[in-house]
């Protein structure tokens, strides 16, 4: 029996809604098979950060950006998700949308706290995703409090562009009153612990100037992985898919691709 393809949304669709287990998240599509990206942000952001890199990637398969439950557009849930049942969530919409199993396969793109995120989902769901991306991965065990990663990113900032720190700025502010609450959902969160089960090719980037993930601690990433590998680009920190996207959708490409 043939595998059903949800239709297509237009260019200028809206967004897609979808709940699960009492939350829900926003998402929206552009582009078309066989392979499809899906773009997860970090904490404070929402998928508006992510246009940069989409649009690098148009033309290499459908682009899936999604707003996670209190973040951008997607409604603030009753209580707090834990990174665990975040990826439970993004899995059931992973699956209702009918991604895996597509001639291309489902490349999961995280940044930040979203590669905690899709880490879990390629961890906690085998079969689901091809290939895993991990940009800037967080939480580096040597800085597991609120502090040292406010210090870590304050430190990033000071070397970031005007457009990083406006955008940035803009996506916390509208993260809500919650952002504590999120934050500590992600410092209690063990990444390390997924890592190793996770069985499909992932690719690890980091920005060469990023303090929130030290060379160190990357390296170590890579390591944990069954099949990882690890990719610096130069001059860019933290949040180096906002400043220039086209050197990380360009390493995402040929990943993806096999190269």
């Amino acid at each position: 029996m043939p595998r059903h393809t949800p239709p297509q949304p237009a260019a200028d669709a809206p967004p897609l809604s979808f709940s699960f287990a009492g939350a829900t998240l926003v998402a929206d599509e552009r582009g078309a098979p066989p392979r499809t990206f899906l773009l997860v942000h970090g904490i404070g952001m929402g998928r508006t950060v992510f246009e940069g890199l989409a649009e690098h990637l148009g033309g290499h398969g459908r682009i899936v950006r999604v707003d996670l439950p209190g973040y951008g557009e997607a409604p603030e849930p009753v209580r707090t998700l834990t990174i665990e049942r975040t990826a439970d969530l993004l899995a059931a919409f992973i699956r209702e949308r009918g991604y895996p199993g597509e001639p291309g396969g489902l490349v999961l793109v995280g940044h930040s706290m979203g590669t905690q995120v899709v880490a879990e989902v390629a961890a906690r769901h085998p079969g689901l995703a091809d290939r895993v991306v991990l940009i800037a991965p967080t939480v580096d065990p040597r800085a597991r409090s609120a502090g040292r990663q406010w210090v870590r990113l304050l430190q990033d900032l000071a070397v970031e562009s005007p457009r990083v720190i406006a955008i940035g700025a803009r996506e916390y502010l509208r993260a809500g009153p919650n952002l504590r609450g999120k934050m500590r959902a992600m410092l209690a969160h063990r990444p390390e612990e997924a890592y190793p089960r996770i069985t499909v090719p992932t690719l690890v980037l980091r920005g060469g100037q990023d303090t929130v993930c030290p060379p160190a601690w990357c390296r170590e990433v890579v390591t944990l992985l069954p099949d990882g590998c690890l990719s610096e680009i130069d001059a860019h920190g933290h949040e180096t898919m906002i400043r220039d996207a086209e050197p990380a959708a360009s390493r995402i490409i040929r990943f993806a691709e096999g190269c």
